[in-house]
Parts: structure tokens; C-alpha cells; sequence
């Protein structure tokens, strides 16, 4: 972090010189920064974590379009339905409820 943060200071801190410098600085800084923090045990788990989930994620068996579509429509149909039937029962009780407390119409 350190390394970053003085990075990103030289940027500002150097106004004067070209940009291309102080931008070569700031990477410097970041690239010195990920450097020391895949030395480090926890850099190093990271990035053990990370090649693993690229691992899982290439044994995914991904849907096609087809499958995907139908199982968007399945979805909205299916909330469709629920819609309507908790309409419904909202309507009932509802009615129950002005029917039995004497404020329906």
C-alpha cells in the first residue's frame, strides 16, 4: 500500500514534469507494490485463491441461448402466475375482512 500510495503521491507531487513520467511513476509504484504483495503469505494465498476460481469457473457447463431463454420465460410465467394468485387471495381476505368488520360496500 505503501509503495502505491507513493506512487500516486510523485504523481501530484511532480507537476512540473512531463506526464508521461509522472504517470511511469505511479505504475512503478503500483507494479512495486503488487510485486512485494505477492511476496508476501497473504499475496500468495490470494493468488492461489484467484488461479483456483479460474479453475472452477472453466468446469462450469454454461446454457445455451436457447436454455437460457426458456428459462427466463419459465421464471416470468411462473411469477405471472404467483402475481395472480396473491392477487386473488388478497382480494378474499380483503373481502372477508369488509364483510366481517361491516365496512364493505
Amino acid at each position: 500500500m505503501a509503495l502505491l500510495l507513493g506512487g500516486m503521491v510523485a504523481f501530484y507531487a511532480f507537476a512540473e514534469a512531463p506526464l508521461l513520467v509522472r504517470w511511469l511513476a505511479m505504475l512503478g509504484g503500483l507494479a512495486a507494490g503488487l510485486f512485494v504483495a505477492y511476496q508476501a503469505a497473504p499475496g500468495k494465498a490470494l493468488w492461489g485463491y484467484v488461479t483456483g476460481a479460474r479453475t472452477e469457473l472453466r468446469k462450469v457447463v454454461w446454457p445455451s441461448r436457447q436454455e437460457s431463454i426458456q428459462a427466463t420465460l419459465m421464471i416470468a410465467v411462473v411469477v405471472l402466475i404467483m402475481a395472480v394468485l396473491l392477487w386473488g387471495l388478497d382480494s378474499a381476505l380483503l373481502w372477508g375482512v369488509e364483510k366481517l368488520t361491516g365496512r364493505g360496500s
